[in-house]
């Protein structure tokens, strides 16, 4: 018995054997590497890129604010009583003309006050001094009577400034906005009057981020749009803030725009198209070729169909080149496809080059 269940054993051990040799034996058992697919080993196939020289434009897209030239929100610098508005709301005012006035009754009794003890201090000097000239009264007496009226010339210079506090006037040409007080209102230093904006010249604000901040510079040209013109406009960028923002790591352009019988109001929103320096002599290739690496970034190159792995540093990226700054140069056959599989040195046959 014992005989028997160990030769069913030893037929069962023989049948899967069989079975494994006959069903599992291995696919490409038997078919040659050569031109049908690659076998293990065998060069990798790829598409390149060749480097050429070529002009890099530099379009920079951006979000910013209109502002007007000059903006000032009008507010008085002494507490007291408006008894004088004299401006139309949403009118054009020049420079220095009197747009309110604050009651100075006070100001102007010390004033009349301050001139009457001018006068009479100024005739006592000159008595006081012809005097002098004749022995009748001391140095010490006369220098007093002198030194008198240079205090009161100077209360009255105070006096003055303090009834120029009660005016409120233009600092500049432009148009006033709504006023927010009427006149009999009692109004300090913390009251808005109105606003007065200079709107003949405009301001564009916008910000970019901080790798293009070496290429855009006073001078250039941007286009911008707004949501109630149809129209494209032009401004000229003026000034460039020479610091970048820690939180946003973007740096802040201002752009002056003639708004010369266009009614474009501070406070649009505006998009932004820069126009920066232009580059000539750019290498430029397909942005799929970079490879990410932890210290830089490399690219692939075909030299005598090997791919050597060449470390670059990038300059600018569009949507589907990006420039290369050092590590390529003109001629060079870059590998664009297929650069996941490839290893140092390893072979490659390109299928297909482009320029």
């Amino acid at each position: 018995m014992k005989a028997k269940n160990i030769l069913i054993i030893t037929s069962l051990i023989l049948i899967l054997v069989g079975v494994k040799v006959i069903f599992l034996k291995p696919k490409n058992q038997g078919k040659p590497n050569g031109a049908g697919a690659m076998g293990k080993g065998g060069p990798t196939k790829v598409t390149a890129f060749i480097t050429s020289a070529s002009t890099l434009y530099n379009q920079l897209f951006s979000s910013g604010t209109v502002r007007a030239n000059e903006e000032v929100m009008l507010m008085p610098e002494v507490a007291g009583k408006l008894i004088q508005i004299n401006f139309k709301e949403g009118s054009y005012v020049s420079k220095g003309a009197l747009l309110a006035k604050i009651s100075d009754s006070d100001l102007q009794a010390q004033f009349s006050k301050l001139n009457l003890q001018l006068k009479l201090a100024k005739e006592k000097e000159e008595r006081l001094k012809s005097l002098l000239a004749i022995k009748g009264v001391s140095q010490e007496e006369f220098d007093a009577a002198a030194n008198q009226v240079k205090i009161i010339n100077a209360d009255l210079e105070l006096n003055k400034a303090q009834i120029a506090k009660t005016e409120i006037r233009a600092p500049f040409n432009g148009i006033i906005g709504l006023r927010q007080v009427s006149e009999g209102s009692f109004v300090n230093n913390s009251t808005i009057i109105a606003s007065i904006q200079q709107t003949q010249i405009l301001k564009i604000d916008f910000t970019v981020p901080e790798k293009y901040a070496s290429i855009v510079v006073p001078g250039n040209m941007i286009k911008f749009t707004v949501d109630n013109f149809n129209q494209t406009f032009t401004a000229k960028v003026d000034a460039i803030e020479p610091k970048i923002d820690a939180q946003t790591r973007n740096i802040a352009i201002r752009a002056i725009f003639k708004n010369e019988n266009i009614n474009i109001y501070p406070g649009t929103f505006a998009r932004i198209e820069l126009s920066a320096n232009k580059k000539q002599e750019a290498i430029l290739i397909p942005t799929e070729a970079i490879i990410p690496e932890l210290k830089g970034k490399k690219v692939f190159v075909n030299r005598s169909g090997k791919a050597i792995p060449v470390k670059v540093k990038t300059g600018i990226r569009n949507d589907a080149r990006i420039e290369i700054i050092e590590g390529l140069k003109v001629g060079d056959t870059v590998i664009t496809t297929g650069i996941m599989a490839l290893k140092p040195e390893g072979e490659i046959v390109i299928t297909s080059i482009k320029q």
